[in-house]
């Protein structure tokens, strides 16, 4: 009887069990020209109003923001001058990401989703998900703390009137701490407000706000930079890189968050209006004006003040005062207001097209997928974005903010800025890189490639991945170089038979260069970096993953269709239909 008993329940676990992976293995399939152009001669979703100087600001609004008066001097106080290598370097790593993510952004250029589109349709349904939660976390946690940021900023340009100074309580902008984890603050939740509410009138409008705080900040950075070189003095650039060459590649490994954030360029796919074309432009332009705003403050840094009397919170500003230049120091407050208003703006932006991609795969409820008829943006994702932000930002500080994204000993107030980041490049990047690879395994093949082909080919970028944390525990711990060697030349093994062993074809539109291997460099950096932060960086990876993956079993396995975008329908912006 016992035996009988339980061979109805062995076999209901185990068809339970294949129905998991069955679902969780299933993967969008690519879309030809002709349906990306039927669907986008319908007339309902999304409006394609940004132009590639749109793209471009976007991109430069995601990337830069207060840090570029913060992070330079920080760096450079233990790179010395050499911290402008540092961010050549790191600005070097990111054109290669870049590359990568303007190749899926010109294969896909018809839907948003970013990232985790790309995963849907190179990997699985489940890596996917992933993918998505890794990144939200990430978002949301960000947001936030820009958000508290940006408030104490806004309350310390109030303080410089004297009728305000010392009279505004601390919980309106600075936060009013609670016990170890609450902090009150009442104007961080407000600006979040604002912004949701003008991301939900309209991408044309919110583009509008975005282009014009970019600008500023961008006009200040170079009234910077050029009223400090008449206060450089060339002898405080030698020597050059007082701390060895050492001290310059720990550089590039922090600096390299200063440049993050032109991913939101790929996500602004949908709302692009030639976006085959404008997607990999404002990618890689956007990026490009970032590296050159980023060099010229560094030389002008190190030239004004030598390196070892640098400040530690705000190093720009007070090097202009102490040249007699306050009127500066107040420019570069407002440079940070602009800065932090166009990443938060971004931010926002950025994840409700994730959750809109999300709601449309059934991966997450049907409410998120729905697109207002007038306005055309998606107001439900949009002001759940802001919701969740609002509370966060409203009742946590941002070093408990920081440790729930486990940044651990990357802690400080110049790193506080990129938060949103930290984490993100890991998960979207590396992903990315590899998404790069495998689409063109199917393209060449007509998306028939064999299962032992496919598995060989994800084995050894998952041994790439492997080698590039290996080599970034070992950099991190002065391990004997040997070891690192070793790691390096597994990792090249696993990159020449992804060379030799695969076919690969060009991409239909912009093509990255040197595939696979200039992805595989992606993946190993990436993955390199990961290592370099906290262990508990490593172990929140891995606790939201198994969290996630019983919400997919719940809930995606039974609701997701990776055929429901295929027929999305999309809705021009006037001045395009008039053509």
């Amino acid at each position: 009887m016992g035996t009988g008993g339980g061979a109805p329940s062995s076999s209901s676990a185990s068809s339970g069990w294949s129905g998991f992976w069955s679902s969780a293995l299933r993967s969008k399939r690519l879309v030809s020209p002709a349906e990306k152009a039927a669907a986008e001669s319908n007339g309902r979703g999304l409006s394609r109003r940004l132009g590639v100087l749109d793209l471009v600001l976007l991109g430069i609004g995601a990337s830069i923001g207060a840090g570029i008066f913060v992070v330079t001097g920080t760096v450079a106080r233990d790179a010395g001058p050499g911290v402008t290598i540092s961010f050549i370097l790191a600005g070097a790593s990111c054109v290669v990401n870049a590359l990568c993510y303007a190749e899926l952004a010109s294969r896909f250029p018809a839907v948003v989703g970013g990232a985790y589109l790309y995963t849907y349709t190179a990997f699985n349904e489940i890596t996917a998900f992933l993918v998505f939660a890794q990144l939200m976390l990430d978002y949301h946690i960000g947001a936030a703390s820009i958000a508290r940021s940006l408030a104490s900023y806004v309350v310390s340009i109030l303080e410089l009137f004297p009728v305000l100074k010392d009279n505004i309580p601390d919980w309106i902008g600075h936060g009013q701490d609670i016990g170890e984890v609450l902090s009150i603050n009442v104007l961080a939740p407000i600006l979040l407000i604002l912004l949701t509410l003008i991301l939900c009138w309209g991408v044309g409008e919110s583009s509008a706000v975005n282009a014009f705080m970019t600008v500023t900040k961008i006009v200040i950075v170079i009234v910077v930079v050029l009223v400090g070189a008449f206060e450089v003095d060339v002898s405080n650039w030698s020597p050059f890189a007082p701390n060895g060459i050492k001290s310059i590649f720990t550089g590039a490994t922090v600096v390299f968050f200063a440049y993050v954030g032109f991913d939101a360029v790929a996500n602004s796919a949908e709302e692009s209006k030639r976006p085959q074309r404008d997607l990999p432009i404002g990618i890689i332009g956007s990026l490009l004006v970032c590296i050159a705003l980023y060099i010229g403050v560094c030389l002008v840094i190190t030239g004004m003040v030598p390196y070892m009397y640098l400040g530690e919170d705000a190093p720009l500003a007070e090097a202009f005062t102490s040249k007699g230049l306050k009127f500066v120091s107040v420019l570069i407050s407002v440079g940070a207001i602009a800065g932090l208003t166009t990443t938060l703006l971004v931010g926002l932006y950025v994840q409700s097209r994730l959750y809109l991609g999300l709601g449309r795969d059934g991966l997450l409820p049907s409410i998120f997928a729905r697109v207002n008829s007038k306005r055309h943006t998606p107001i439900h994702s949009q002001v759940w974005v802001g919701c969740v932000a609002s509370v966060l930002a409203g009742l946590l500080n941002v070093t408990m903010l920081s440790h729930i994204l486990s940044v651990g000993t990357l802690v400080s107030v110049s790193n506080l800025l990129f938060i949103p980041y930290f984490l993100l490049f890991q998960t979207g990047y590396s992903v990315v890189s590899a998404c790069v690879v495998v689409l063109r395994w199917k393209d060449r093949t007509n998306s028939q490639l064999s299962t032992s082909a496919k598995q060989e080919g994800v084995i050894c970028l998952v041994a790439i991945a492997a080698c590039g944390f290996a080599t970034g525990l070992l950099f991190r711990y002065d391990a004997s170089p040997i070891f690192m060697i070793l790691a390096i030349l597994v990792a090249v093994g696993a990159s020449a038979a992804l060379l030799i062993r695969q076919a690969y074809s060009d991409a239909p539109g912009f093509s990255c260069p040197g595939v696979p291997l200039l992805p595989c460099l992606c993946i190993f950096f990436n993955i390199f970096l990961f290592a370099q932060l906290h262990h508990e960086a490593w172990v929140r990876f891995v606790v939201l993953s198994l969290v996630m993956v019983g919400v997919y079993a719940i809930y995606g396995q039974y609701h997701a269709d990776p055929n429901a975008a295929d027929t999305i329908m999309y809705h021009r912006a006037p001045e395009d239909e008039a053509q």
